[in-house]
């Protein structure tokens, strides 16, 4: 049966704490440069289906010509007669 020696445990407390800060370090640096770069890559896939979109050029051709009134008449129902419960 193997000990752990106090060394080699104190080692490896000390290689994680310094993992963490190594990672630490480098996601300030290069984190907000990736994340810019997704932003940018959203960006340009919106841009790109905007363009393609069929349905967007369709409203354009409809919005330069004049629309036509098309205003349905509304049902009437009648007056509104309130009734009293007589005893």
């Amino acid at each position: 049966m193997q000990e752990a020696s106090f060394n080699g445990f104190f080692r490896t407390i000390i290689y994680m704490i310094g993992f963490y800060y190594l990672i630490k370090f480098l996601s300030r640096i290069f984190l907000p440069i990736l994340l810019q770069k997704a932003v940018n890559k959203v960006q340009d896939n919106f841009d790109k289906h905007q363009n393609q979109n069929p349905f967007n050029q369709q409203n354009n051709q409809d919005s330069q010509t004049p629309k036509k009134e098309n205003l349905k008449p509304t049902k009437q129902v009648g007056d509104y007669i309130d009734y009293e419960e007589v005893e």
